[in-house]
């Protein structure tokens, strides 16, 4: 059973979490809030990546005194090893704090009940699982990255009317409006990678840049199979430094072809699941695939993938366009969002067995 009070007080520190914002990059947004007899006495959440965790935050902006016997509530349980900063498990034990209150479990295996069990050996008492769900939503590609050890892929197309994603083939074409290119380039910043394939990098010209001002842009992640970017070296991918540029080959004489700050990955084969397999263990939690339709297919096929992207657009491009993505079987999808952007629309949802 919820009390009321540790409900109220636990939303005060979701929506202080929310201000974390994406700077805290491969750490989780939390907030947390500080209780004494009833009274708020305040609230802190996690800094930039490498800066202050929320608890810390809170915590030292209060005297030894004010913290004697207060409540802790915290909307991700507090880590317990040392990292870019010091535990906040001990900075909690050090502060006198007589009860924590922790709306999620960490799924980090660092983390994964050690908090709360070096809580608990000094006698603090502790309750869990205060408005979980709600918690949860602010960190979905954190959380999904820890549990099943692979990034959060978000699958994103843009389609006509008659489901065309260009008017022919190899030819770029303008389907959404502005306001859908002001949503994609902010998208793109809850996201640590971009990914296309080297049609869209050769005909496009993308930068893959993100609007949102970050010390920590999304890499940029090209499927180039042939090698076929050794032919196209002035590319903004290649050239501007804007981002960390990685490409995913099968032909060795892509390697050591390239300027500083493009990393080349070669292997005789690679399947997605190789990918995704690679990008996690260099830690990328989350990629959003802005490839054409034979990129978005082949996470498609394979299942791999966690949301679905689509925005449409009131126009038709005819027999001789590209479709896109298709289904191998049905597919419904659960957390549905549709917005209005102008005159296009925005389609969202997720997999069911993920919700």
């Amino acid at each position: 059973m919820v009390r009321v009070e540790d409900a109220y007080f636990m939303q005060m520190a979701i929506a202080e979490a929310a201000k974390a914002g994406n700077e805290t990059w491969k750490n989780p947004r939390v907030g947390a809030v500080v209780v004494k007899n009833g009274q708020v006495l305040v609230r802190g959440h996690t800094h930039e990546y490498g800066g202050i965790h929320a608890e810390r935050d809170a915590i030292g902006k209060l005297t030894p005194k004010q913290l004697q016997g207060a409540t802790l509530y915290v909307t991700l349980e507090p880590c317990n090893h040392y990292g870019k900063q010091p535990p906040c498990s001990q900075a909690i034990i050090d502060a006198g704090i007589r009860r924590v209150v922790i709306a999620e479990t960490d799924p980090h295996q660092l983390v994964t009940g050690k908090g709360i069990a070096t809580l608990q050996q000094q006698n603090i008492i502790v309750k869990t699982g205060v408005l979980k769900e709600a918690a949860q939503a602010l960190n979905p590609h954190y959380d999904f990255f820890y549990r099943y050890r692979r990034p959060w892929v978000t699958l994103k197309q843009a389609v006509s009317l008659d489901y065309r994603v260009s008017a022919e083939k190899g030819q770029r074409t303008a389907i959404t409006n502005s306001a859908v290119a002001k949503m994609v380039h902010t998208e793109r910043g809850n996201f640590q990678g971009i990914l296309i394939g080297s049609q869209t990098a050769i005909i496009d010209n993308p930068t893959l840049l993100t609007t949102s001002p970050t010390k920590f842009p999304p890499v940029r992640i090209v499927l180039d199979r042939r090698g076929r970017l050794k032919d196209n070296p002035t590319l903004h991918l290649l050239t501007d430094g804007q981002a960390p540029t990685w490409i995913f080959t099968e032909n060795s004489s892509l390697q050591d072809q390239f300027a500083k700050g493009i990393r080349v990955f070669y292997r005789r084969t690679w399947s997605i699941n190789d990918i995704l397999h690679e990008l996690g263990c260099r830690e990328i939690q989350s990629v959003y695939v802005e490839g054409g339709p034979t990129v978005h297919q082949a996470f498609l096929w394979e299942g791999l993938f966690e949301e679905l992207i689509t925005y449409l657009a009131p126009q038709m491009l005819g027999e001789k366009g590209v479709p896109g993505m298709e289904s191998p079987h049905q597919l419904h999808l659960a957390h549905q969002e549709i917005k209005v952007l102008e005159n296009n629309i925005r389609i969202a949802g997720r997999k069911m067995e993920y919700v």
